[in-house]
């Protein structure tokens, strides 16, 4: 087999230059500094038209993005990425932004609590607050609560599902979808892939390992599928979702397993896998051809779920980025593992 440096898509190529500097954790004291350098995030230029806020609620904070225009909108409530050990909604904003004017739909970013400081349940409650926040504030947020949209990148997407199948359980409000990018979801490292990828310099075996330790506890073997979604013997009931990853992610084969899974639960379920693709690949570099493929899927998934159609030729705004180019990310914004 070819090694994973001949794999890569060139047009990705030079993103790989950052995870090669900055590797993420392998080690508490890694994570301090991991954490210090992703506090101030590289400024970017935000769509205008976008109104952002924060908001506090039962002491979650929470970022809400707006389009312009009359409503109801419909809503994403996003969950950020970072190996549950890192990341926030502020490093985020870019990327929300960018999301909310592409997609037309209100978003809510929640800082949920991160381990190994807080570990499992601390940030599914939190998620869960903030959700429950959106539905109860839709009038308030011009948001039209039929149509809101469950979504995360990597740990985010992992959370994503677990909140998803905590919302079925607990017979809460539907949700309209559910968006799932590069999904982190099984902490037994038993895929192909999770085995395949132990030395490469994006989020490998070892980075993967240490994050699932913080965030299950010490000597934690028998979690709750709403901490690890892919041990969830019951799959059926959840929204239409769309899930991405890469050919070289250590998540794709978890990922397409639990695409599968949904598919034969039921559910109305979307794959793509993305040649030549590494962890956070549409991140690093959203002008290559496959970055700004990843982003298009994205958006036509979400617009035509959220809108029903197409939005008018007419959308976006002038300032707006069109829907088939992407906005430019650095590597410290968006997911950062």
């Amino acid at each position: 087999m070819s090694s994973f440096w001949d794999r890569v898509d060139p047009e990705l190529l030079p993103g790989l230059a950052y995870s090669e500097a900055f590797p993420p954790p392998l080690t508490l004291a890694e994570l301090a500094g991991f954490r210090a350098r992703a506090e101030a995030p590289a400024a970017a230029a935000l769509p205008a038209g976008v109104e952002i806020r924060d908001v506090s609620a039962d002491g979650i904070s929470l970022r809400v993005f707006t389009p312009p225009g009359p409503g109801p909108h419909p809503a994403v409530f996003w969950l950020h990425g970072g190996g549950m050990i890192a990341g926030s909604a502020e490093l985020d904003t870019a990327y929300c932004a960018a999301l909310c004017a592409r997609t037309a739909a209100v978003v809510v970013a929640v800082d949920y609590r991160l381990a190994p400081e807080h570990p499992f349940p601390a940030a599914l409650e939190d998620a869960l607050a903030g959700l429950q926040w959106l539905f109860a504030s839709a009038e308030e947020l011009d948001v039209d609560p039929q149509r809101v949209a469950l979504a995360g990148s990597s740990a985010g997407a992992g959370l994503a599902a677990g909140l998803a199948l905590l919302n079925r359980d607990r017979s809460g409000p539907p949700l309209a979808y559910l968006y799932l990018m590069y999904p982190m979801l099984d902490p037994t490292h038993s895929s192909g892939s999770a085995r395949e990828f132990t030395s490469i310099p994006t989020w490998n075996r070892g980075h993967s390992e240490f994050a699932w330790d913080c965030y299950l506890g010490a000597g934690a073997s028998d979690e709750s599928a709403y901490a690890a979604p892919a041990l969830a013997q019951d799959l059926s009931g959840l929204p239409p979702t769309l899930i991405q990853t890469g050919e070289l992610d250590l998540f794709r084969d978890e990922d397409i397993s639990f695409a599968v899974r949904l598919l034969q639960a039921g559910v109305a379920a979307e794959l793509h896998v993305y040649p030549g693709a590494y962890h956070g690949f549409e991140l690093n570099c959203p002008e290559s051809s496959v970055g700004s493929q990843c982003l298009r899927d994205r958006d036509q998934a979400l617009v035509r779920a959220l809108h029903g159609a197409p939005l008018p030729a007419a959308f976006p705004a002038p300032g707006f980025p069109p829907i088939s180019t992407p906005t430019p990310n650095t590597p410290s914004e968006g997911s950062l593992l």
